[in-house]
């Protein structure tokens, strides 16, 4: 066993939502290994965080009009707290933009350099001549040279996994003007990854490294050591580790030729762990160098399959390089979920974002669970998978609810209506019927091992990164608890044998507490709601590994005595029209042309000079008597305060908004409106829908400034 565990998720671009592709990779299977190695009571941190630099930041940045850091200061909040609310349980969600990040990345490349262990080298770049501009990986698309997707990258193409180099790229084009790019000369910094080979091909291929056993390569998945071995057996080239870039990690001033170069994102993103461990250990009073330098440590890299070449060979050659540092035991990478028939595709808006998944269904806790069950059955662990909305609904119709909650409920019911909620004392020496096959008898005891054998087996597969068998093995667990109940019939038994009747009812309950701790690597929030249920605390480090130790010395999970209470539904039934609604909502979400209202006609500097917008802050805001669209607000514009009718009741209630601040068009000669002077015009942003948007200033600005 493994002194300590350091898991780690790759680190999401911080420059648009999470889609459930992106779940489905690398999240959702660390945190369910994640949260059994917790209740297994091992030590163990869970590391991630946004990866900010990159061409694709600044690539969204110019698409949006806006300065990087904006564009990665808003999608870090946002995936953030999405991983918060679908219940990803990080120890800490880190940031690659931080001052700890750039100087950890600086001082590995600080000692690289300082080992020779770079070349620096003039090479020929892709160029804008429009944009006057080199182009790094990201900046360049075209066709893919080995299977012809014609929207690969210039470092990869996420559509068959391989990855290249621009220069493979057949017809490229600069994403910055859509030109043709030149080839022009460069200086950079490389990682002559040809150097390492003598060692890096032993410790893929047959987990040696320095003479000694350090993974068993049979336990990683086929289609990864696969790609590291066409790696391999292509020849491995140089690969520079410095860009031409204005964002990022500068390579460190003291260094001749440095300025203007940055990072290459594949150096400075999986740095990101390092610097993320170091922060969590600062803020915990922890020493974070055990996690990465000690031989102990299982360090373990969740990722998806477009990221293995950069996980198995790139990163493992600078730690290594390095000298100071572990190498992964295993990077167990996913393949690619699809969705409804078709390749998820951010571009085209083909996608489940989760934090619309949550907002949609907020206030219903249980759909994230039902995404969570459904994400992990349809898991892509050694091949494409696919997400359908019916199947969605199949998973929760037949095997939560039909399945899982089916029988928690009827046992908490039974328990409620024969002995008031107390779980009942019992003759263990009683004899009834078997729970796993009709027509034999069983014991209590014999029933808790078969309990004990169901959750042995999640950690077998867990440990093998197996979560969907793992979380087939709960549902049999519950399929079990049905049995009991099915060949026993208490409801029958008890009117001829009270006490058989006390025996087949307490091994149920146990069956539930069993589920409650089995399920909650899987379901968190199902795990709290039977916690309730069952008047319980809710899981802790050590619950699993606790409740194991209790089954194999046959004593209770739940003691005699206890009070439980009434139930609860954890799940219910989703209709077909549920199912056509949510289908209709995606395929809506095509990106359709929009129709952008015309330039009006030209309006001198004068003109607009005689506008005066003040900055202000609603008060009240009441719906206007016999008319749907209008409220009645009073708005602070600093110097006083002023009524103003606006059109906008059908997109915001009147509570919603009081506080909200506001530009105001404070000039606007007043009129009535339907019995109401409005002084003002509140100023408003609508789309191609029709749907409104407040202008705001910034936050605190205060009230009664001029817009200019």
């Amino acid at each position: 066993m493994s002194k300590r565990y350091l898991i780690t998720s790759a680190l999401p671009y911080a420059n648009g939502p999470l889609h459930i592709g992106h779940l489905a990779g690398a999240y959702l299977p660390a945190d369910i290994y994640v949260r059994y190695l917790r209740s297994m009571g091992e030590d163990v941190v869970f590391i991630c965080g946004s990866d900010e630099h990159g061409a694709a930041i600044t690539i969204r940045a110019k698409k949006d009009g806006v300065e990087p850091q904006e564009i990665v200061d808003r999608y870090n909040t946002l995936i953030k707290e999405t991983f918060e609310k679908v219940g990803v349980s990080f120890d800490i969600y880190h940031r690659t933009s931080s001052q700890l990040h750039h100087e950890t990345a600086q001082e590995f490349f600080r000692d690289l350099h300082g080992k020779e262990e770079f070349i620096k080298q003039t090479a020929e770049q892709y160029y804008d001549e429009e944009a006057n501009q080199f182009l790094a990986d990201r900046y360049i698309t075209g066709t893919c040279p080995k299977c012809n997707h014609e929207e690969a990258y210039g470092d990869q193409c996420e559509n068959c996994g391989s990855t290249l180099s621009p220069t493979e790229l057949i017809k490229p084009v600069s994403k910055l003007s859509g030109n043709t790019p030149v080839l022009k000369e460069t200086t950079h910094w490389y990682l002559p990854l040809d150097k390492y080979e003598d060692w890096l091909r032993p410790w893929i291929e047959e987990g040696e490294l320095d003479g000694k056993r350090h993974h068993r390569p049979k336990e990683w998945k086929p289609h990864v050591l696969g790609q590291c071995k066409s790696w391999l057996d292509g020849g491995l080239q140089p690969r520079a580790m410095t860009r031409d870039l204005t964002w990022g990690v500068d390579v460190p001033q003291e260094i001749e030729g440095s300025e203007g170069k940055k990072l290459y994102v594949w150096l400075d993103a999986p740095i990101g762990y390092i610097s993320a461990t170091r922060q969590w250990a600062e803020e915990n009073g922890k020493d974070w160098k055990p996690y990465w330098q000690d031989e102990e440590t299982k360090l373990v890299h969740f990722i998806g399959k477009d990221n293995i070449v950069f996980h198995c060979v790139i990163f493992p050659v600078i730690l290594k390089a390095n000298g100071n540092y572990i190498l992964p035991d295993n990077v167990p990478a996913n393949q690619f979920l699809n969705l409804e028939g078709r390749k998820i595709s951010t571009s085209k808006n083909w996608a489940i974002w989760v934090h619309e998944f949550i907002e949609d269904f907020k206030g219903q806790p249980e759909f994230i669970d039902i995404l969570r069950y459904y994400m992990i059955k349809v898991m892509p662990e050694t091949r494409d998978s696919e997400f359908t909305w019916k199947g969605f609904q199949e998973a929760n119709n037949s095997e939560l609810v039909g399945t899982f909650a089916n029988f928690i409920n009827r046992v908490v019911v039974l328990t409620q209506k024969y002995y008031e909620g107390v779980i009942p004392e019992i003759n263990s020496e009683l004899i009834i019927n078997c729970s796993s096959e009709e027509g034999k008898t069983s014991s209590f005891h014999a029933e808790l091992n078969a309990i004990k054998i169901h959750l042995d087996r999640i950690g077998e597969f867990v440990h093998k990164y197996d979560f969907r068998s793992a979380l087939k093995e709960v549902m049999n667990l519950a399929d079990l608890g049905n049995k009991l109940l099915q060949f026993n019939a208490p409801w029958s038994l008890i009117k001829t044998d009270e006490e058989k009747t006390k025996v087949v009812m307490n091994i149920a309950v146990q069956v539930v507490e069993a589920l409650r701790v089995a399920i909650e690597p899987f379901l968190p929030g199902t795990s709290e709601r039977m916690s309730e249920l069952l008047n319980l605390p809710q899981v802790e480090n050590n619950s699993f590994k606790s409740m194991l130790a209790k089954l194999e010395k046959r004593e209770f999970l739940i003691p005699v005595g206890h009070q439980i209470n009434k139930p609860i539904h954890l799940f219910t039934k989703l209709k077909d029209e549920w199912v056509d609604e949510q289908i209709r909502k995606l395929e809506e979400s095509q990106n359709k042309e929009i129709v952008f209202t015309p330039i009006k006609e030209e309006a001198t500097f004068d003109e607009f000079q005689k506008m005066d917008i003040r900055t202000g802050t609603i008060l009240t805001a009441e719906k206007v008597k016999k008319a749907k669209k209008l409220l009645k607000l009073t708005v602070d514009i600093g110097l006083e305060e002023r009524t103003v009718v606006s059109g906008i009741a059908e997109f915001f209630k009147p509570e919603d908004i009081v506080g909200k601040e506001v530009l105001l068009l404070a000039n606007l000669a007043p009129r009535k409106i339907r019995g109401v002077e409005s002084e003002g015009m509140i100023l408003m942003a609508e789309n191609e829908k029709g749907e409104l948007a407040f202008v705001s200033p910034q936050s605190g600005f205060g009230n009664g400034f001029t817009v200019r």
